[in-house]
């Protein structure tokens, strides 16, 4: 498919100018989304038609970020004292700055406990992403990560762009291949080639960095897919503009009803919750963290519900425009 590329400056609201952007245009089409071979959530699939838009290239970088912070001001929610009564019965020494850290563990453990390998640490943030003795040293070109929803969203306003909906970024993804288990075909590492970011070896305590890295990777180290577009597989989580729904929701008729239909965002919260209504997006594409034996959703169709107030290692985000084709 044809894709034509952008390089543009955008006007932020603090009246300066947001940096140019590398973005590949898509015409859009019909495609097949979701899978009915994997997990529950990425059923039923069904064929879904987008219109044509702008994306970036890659992942949203530090430098990007960065930029954004310099000329806004912005301070990201995990820099901010949680408040209490967001968040009913937590312990006060608890409500601290802070973010989630993937921490391995020492061997191996029952899978079926995230909190076992994730661990709050104070003073984790976009500037430290792993605690307060990181740093951004020579990860200016990896993915920004440790963003909150309201963090995506306040970047987007200043560089003029939106974030994709699920549908737009999984034919993103696909990258006009949608027949295939992965963008690039059926297999893993074809021919023994790493075309993305994973963790290889036993989750979570033992990733052997065959691909090269332990946590996130430059953006563009990996192929590109066949729209041109990296890091869609991999490296890190990325946001969307859509609420969680525990399966794809069916397709309305023309003639359908929306009366007695649940508000999107407040059906996203987590039942398992219901002291913290937290509301959930959707996340897409796998992460560096994404195993064989724990976590298969390093594939187009996969997907996954994220608070939208929770920021950790292994999520970031990228942006799109709706703008007129190109000439």
């Amino acid at each position: 498919m044809p894709a034509a590329r952008l390089n543009r400056t955008s006007p932020d609201p603090a009246g300066g100018t947001a940096p140019a952007r590398d973005m590949v245009w898509l015409p859009g089409g019909t495609f097949r989304m979701g899978s009915d071979h994997h997990y529950p959530e990425e059923a039923p699939a069904h064929e879904v038609t987008v219109a044509g838009f702008w994306i970036d290239r890659t992942p949203v970088t530090n430098r990007q970020f960065e930029a954004f912070v310099a000329a806004t001001g912005y301070t990201t929610v995990a820099e901010i004292a949680p408040r209490a009564e967001d968040y009913p019965g937590a312990l006060p020494e608890l409500l601290q700055p802070g973010s989630l850290v993937f921490t391995p563990t020492p061997g191996p453990v029952r899978l079926d406990d995230w909190t076992q390998w994730w661990r709050w640490i104070f003073g984790a943030d976009w500037r430290h992403p792993t605690g307060p003795g990181s740093s951004l040293d020579e990860l200016w070109d990896h993915p920004v990560v440790q963003l909150a929803l309201a963090d995506v969203e306040a970047y987007c306003a200043w560089a003029g762009t939106e974030l994709p909906t699920e549908a737009e970024w999984e034919y993103a993804a696909w990258g006009g291949n949608s027949g295939h288990e992965f963008a690039w075909g059926d297999d893993l590492e074809p021919g023994g080639r790493h075309m993305a970011n994973v963790w290889q070896g036993p989750f979570p305590h033992a990733n052997s960095g065959a691909d090269g890295f332990i946590r996130t990777s430059p953006v563009g180290h990996f192929p590109a897919n066949g729209f041109g577009l990296f890091d869609m597989i991999g490296n890190v989580w990325e946001w969307t503009a859509d609420w969680w729904t525990a399966r794809h929701a069916p397709a309305r008729s023309c003639c359908g009803s929306d009366r007695g239909r649940l508000d999107p965002r407040a059906a996203s919260i987590d039942p398992a919750m219901p002291d913290i209504p937290i509301p959930r997006r959707v996340l897409k594409g796998g992460s560096h963290l994404c195993a064989p034996s724990y976590c298969r959703r390093y594939r187009p169709a996969a997907r996954h519900a994220q608070a939208i107030d929770s920021a950790s290692t292994h999520i970031g985000f990228r942006t799109i425009r709706r703008t007129p084709a190109p000439a």
